[in-house]
């Protein structure tokens, strides 16, 4: 196994939502579920920024992360993502550094082109354009992190005259930074290019998720990517710092997971990522079926606290691997049903991969082992407790 002593878990809040619920209690209980997810000990939770579509609903990761902060005590606070070619880079390390300080060092950076082209459109910003501009915009946002002489720079899309972040991050150096990578290498690129993390889709190969006519290189091939790259600029990217993301619901029995997902689960994949996005399955069916597929193709984990154990070391060997895996939110099951699937995983997977049983279990081991031996000198101790008390009673009457 390759994965690290202590892997992190965290959820991917787009979020979610479909169009017809009321958006203002949406809110509410996004916040709900990461105050839960911190009285879990979940380590991270990641909120990402869209203007259209009608299902992903926050347009400030920041503000609302501001909300997060003030209902949590320990979970870290990321933007999933920040579309930089939406915004001027000085404002957005303005704002991270201002979070950072706000959250006494919760706060982390994540950054992407625009998952959405409808996004783009609006904003009157050419796609082909978005990736230039991410890396164009990701390597000023870092020289304001980290120098103290005024930067001047003038780019096709922004200007920068004498720039300087009046307050320096809380985090030293800065808070953690990393790059969304799904659809193109050019995510692991950045990740290398700049030695920071990355979040990636973890789909492999040849996946019909992938956008139709282009295949997706496998988690190997990515990560050979990153530290190619790395090593080209001089940089170095850790696998601690790689991120996975999966759509995940997990249940008492597979049976149950199945019957708690399978209507809202074909309804995010065919209503919203099929029918308004456009991105295809590769399955040509009902909707309620669809989550068979998915499953059968490695691309969902649905079931079983074991069944996603066996999936993490699945994606350990696909990737050869990496430091956390990030549930998407997608609330597949009732508010209950989604709030007991993070609790399953809280209490039966993550001390898996935590290192968090090993004593626990050599002690279990070494008790049982011993009960008999132990059992007797227990025997005997609370035998002679009663002999000496018999002693002393006998004192006490004079015999």
């Amino acid at each position: 196994m390759t994965l690290p002593q202590r892997m992190k878990f965290g959820i991917f809040l787009a979020p979610f939502h479909p169009v017809g619920e009321n958006p203002t209690v949406s809110f509410e209980r996004n916040l709900e579920l990461i105050r839960w997810l911190d009285d879990l000990d979940y380590d991270e939770v990641w909120v990402g920024e869209h203007h259209s579509g009608g299902w992903e609903t926050i347009a400030s990761p920041e503000m609302f992360l501001v909300a997060a902060a003030e209902r949590t005590k320990h979970i870290k606070l990321g933007t999933g993502v920040l579309s930089l070619p939406y915004h001027h880079p000085f404002m957005v390390a303005q704002r991270m550094v201002q979070l950072d300080h706000m959250t006494r060092g919760r706060a982390m950076l994540g950054v992407g082109p625009g998952a959405l082209v409808s996004d783009a459109v609006m904003l009157g910003i050419h796609p082909p354009t978005q990736r230039p501009r991410m890396d164009e915009s990701l390597g000023i946002i870092l020289r304001l992190m980290k120098e103290t002489e005024p930067i001047t720079y003038k780019s096709d899309w922004f200007e920068i005259n004498r720039g300087l972040l009046h307050l320096r991050p809380y985090t030293k150096p800065h808070m953690p930074i990393a790059v969304a990578a799904s659809q193109s290498p050019s995510g692991m690129i950045l990740g290398g290019k700049y030695g920071i993390g990355i979040l990636s889709i973890s789909v492999p190969r040849g996946s019909s998720v992938a956008l139709p006519g282009i295949e997706r290189p496998s988690l190997r091939d990515y990560w050979n990517i990153a530290e190619e790259t790395a090593e080209k600029y001089g940089k170095v990217v850790d696998r601690c710092e790689w991120k996975l993301v999966l759509n995940v619901h997990i249940a008492e029995s597979r049976k149950e997971a199945f019957a708690q997902a399978r209507k809202k689960a074909g309804l995010y994949q065919q209503d919203y990522l099929e029918g308004t996005l456009g991105n295809a399955s590769g399955f040509d069916g009902p909707a309620d079926k669809l989550i068979d597929y998915m499953v059968e193709q490695n691309q969902w984990c649905v079931g079983t606290p074991d069944d996603l154990i066996d999936f993490i070391y699945r994606l350990d060997e696909m990737s050869g691997g990496f430091g956390g895996l990030l549930i998407q939110s997608t609330e597949w099951g009732t508010r209950e049903q989604v709030k007991h699937s993070y609790e399953l995983i809280s209490r039966y997977v993550m001390p898996h991969f935590q290192d968090s049983l090993t004593n626990l279990e050599t002690s279990q081991k070494w008790a049982s082992r011993e009960r008999d031996e132990l059992q007797a000198l227990r025997r005997e101790a609370l035998s002679k407790v009663q002999s000496d008390y018999q002693k002393l009673n006998d004192r006490r009457e004079g015999h």
